[in-house]
């Protein structure tokens, strides 16, 4: 989901004696000011993170870069059992209404005009949280555990650690000794895959089979 920011920057200062500057350079829209992108991201996180916790949702990641003449601040939110498009739209709404009132209120989070973009994380999220892990129940991942590589199915997650079944095998993980886990695309296989009986649901072929034999029958 994608919310603009400022509708635009500030003007850039006038120097003298530009008569013989091309007229394209006159309406050239400024370069996104140079800032401190880490203190930057870290005032915008202050601002937006109390607003998605009021949501009902985890900030899980606050990006912010430069793009082109703006800056581009990227958000990812998350919660349990997930979240609907219409729930993005909404907190981004929301987020997007702190960071004017902060402009105003406390001065500028960020100089100049930029543009901001919330989601959700997709499943190429490393694990790393306890509540990343809990949300993946029934899922299969990869993790490094105890110097070697793991992949198994979440069955259970609590705030000490996970249940991981390997290859049928159950064991209990503390997180302190998982490194960032990897959940798994599954597909299901061809030969497990249930297909409809078209001879059995078409009703066509039952009608055909009625006039068949009403035919037979006179």
């Amino acid at each position: 989901m994608t919310q603009r920011g400022r509708a635009g920057a500030r003007p850039a200062n006038r120097r003298s004696g530009n008569r013989g500057r091309d007229a394209s350079d006159e309406t050239r829209a400024p370069a996104a000011p140079r800032i401190d992108l880490v203190a930057a991201r870290a005032r915008v996180r202050a601002v937006i993170e109390p607003v998605v916790a009021a949501a009902g949702y985890d900030l899980e990641e606050v990006n912010l870069s430069r793009a082109g003449r703006r800056h581009l601040v990227r958000v990812l939110v998350d919660a349990d059992g997930g979240i609907s498009l219409d729930d993005v739209a909404v907190v981004s709404r929301e987020i997007s209404a702190a960071l004017d009132a902060a402009d105003e209120n406390d001065g500028e989070v960020l100089a100049g005009e930029y543009q901001l973009e919330v989601g959700s994380p997709g499943v190429d999220r490393p694990l790393t949280l306890p509540r990343h892990w809990r949300r993946n129940v029934g899922r299969l991942v990869t993790v490094p555990a105890g110097g070697r590589s793991l992949t198994g199915r979440i069955t259970a997650a609590d705030d000490l650690g996970i249940v991981l079944d390997v290859d049928g095998t159950a064991s209990e993980i503390a997180y302190a000794e998982l490194g960032p886990g990897k959940v798994q695309i599954e597909f299901k296989r061809l030969d497990e895959a249930v297909f409809p009986d078209e001879d059995e649901d078409d009703p066509d072929d039952d009608e055909d089979d009625d006039e068949d034999g009403e035919g037979e029958g006179k």
